[in-house]
């Protein structure tokens, strides 16, 4: 038979194997994890050098497109400004005048309309006070 300190020995043998054999398969499984991460890291830098490109070069072209919209921005600017300012040119050359064409198509008119009647001077100057 076995002694008590052999029991011992055979126990904690026994428990240094499982644990041995538990740290196996840890270390197995955290190769196997190691290994697909690797593989993911490597697939994620394969594809991601083309895509910088494109990105670097879609903000280039968007760069070169603003400084072209920029440019037409001034442009209108510039055109919107010159268009108010001919339309007060054109305002004060025709109104003014225009006006006075006016009153004096209406000074013509009731100076005629005087004239036709006979007394209406009374009543033209009753009006106009």
């Amino acid at each position: 038979m076995l002694t008590a300190g052999e029991v011992a020995g055979l126990i904690a043998a026994t428990g240094w194997i499982v644990l041995v054999c538990v740290m196996v398969m840890v270390l197995v499984k955290l190769a196997r994890l190691l290994k697909e991460t690797t593989k993911a890291v490597s697939d994620l830098n394969n594809r991601l050098a083309p895509l910088l490109d494109d990105m670097s070069v879609t903000v280039n072209e968007t760069n070169r497109q603003l400084i072209a919209v920029e440019a037409i921005t001034k442009d209108v600017q510039q055109v919107s400004g010159h268009a108010a300012k001919l339309s007060a040119v054109t305002q004060t050359i025709f109104t003014g005048p225009l006006i006075k064409v006016s009153s004096i198509g209406y000074g013509v008119r009731r100076a005629i309309e005087a004239r036709r009647r006979p007394g209406s001077r009374a009543r033209a100057g009753g009006r106009s006070r």
